[in-house]
């Protein structure tokens, strides 16, 4: 099932919502494909966000001792001025705490 994750800066948190539920955790880590979607047009925000089509991916607030498995690649930013992302898919995502978000690599 397709959910879409974004920030929610006023609480400070991430919130993750598919068609059946919306729940917001401090942390994210998203072990399968994503794909980055905008919507310049809509009035309110999030104007842009990710999304994955497999639920069973999210893990919500990984343990740092689960996050060792991976290895920081590079950031995932948004511009929400220009409503855009400087990259638009990939896999592994970590949502930090302080509102980062990693892209990852699964060490072998």
């Amino acid at each position: 099932m397709k959910s879409k994750i974004h920030r929610c800066n006023c609480r400070k948190v991430w919130s993750i919502q598919n068609r059946k539920f919306k729940i917001t955790v401090q942390s994210i880590l998203l072990t399968g494909e994503w794909i980055a979607e905008l919507k310049p047009e809509r009035k309110c925000e999030p104007k842009g966000f990710v999304t994955t089509k497999k639920s069973r991916e999210i893990v919500y607030n990984p343990t740092s001792k689960y996050l060792e498995n991976f290895t920081i690649i590079d950031k995932l930013i948004y511009d929400k001025k220009n409503v855009n992302f400087n990259i638009k898919n990939g896999k592994c995502l970590f949502f930090a705490e302080d509102g980062t978000c990693y892209i990852l690599k699964k060490e072998t």
